[in-house]
């Protein structure tokens, strides 16, 4: 018997793009059929490359944002990716550049690296998700929107779903 897919998605903090996206991801995934868990067809979980949130929830404008579509991420909890993560997921995507790097510096040798998440979009402007902690206005649904592209993506690549 195969294992399940395991992703992890990781922006700085885990309290915006990486909870959306392990969110969005779950709930598409579920929505085309396929299965979560350790005898499923996948595991997803999301982490930050700081401290700075340890133990707290998302960010209330990400959780409304995904309640308005039908998404529930209030249970989540921030947590900081650590070298072990290599070991146990098959894709570690992160949010933009500046964490991708943080990233690089935990790998340990001979395990997967780390991508760029929005590799897997398509029609982007963009290869990184812009970080709308700190902005105002539409940060949250740009957010939402490229997420949930390169989610579609993930989604084509792995287990041929056109969602």
């Amino acid at each position: 018997m195969s294992h399940p897919t395991r992703f992890l998605f990781v922006c700085m903090g885990n309290i915006c793009r990486s909870p959306m996206a392990e969110g969005i991801f779950r709930e598409r995934a579920l929505a085309a059929g396929l299965e979560e868990g350790d005898a499923g067809d996948f595991i997803s979980d999301s982490a930050g490359t700081s401290a700075y949130h340890i133990g707290d929830p998302p960010d209330e404008r990400a959780t409304a944002l995904l309640i308005e579509r039908g998404i529930n991420i209030s249970t989540f909890r921030a947590r900081q990716a650590v070298v072990q993560d290599f070991e146990e997921f098959d894709h570690v995507l992160a949010m933009d550049r500046q964490n991708l790097a943080n990233l690089e510096r935990l790998v340990p040798l001979g395990s997967t690296s780390p991508k760029l998440f929005l590799e897997y979009g398509s029609g982007a402007k963009t290869d990184e998700i812009p970080d709308p902690y700190y902005g105002s206005g539409n940060g949250f649904e740009i957010c939402f929107e490229l997420i949930d592209n390169a989610v579609q993506g993930l989604l084509r690549t792995y287990f041929d779903i056109r969602a």
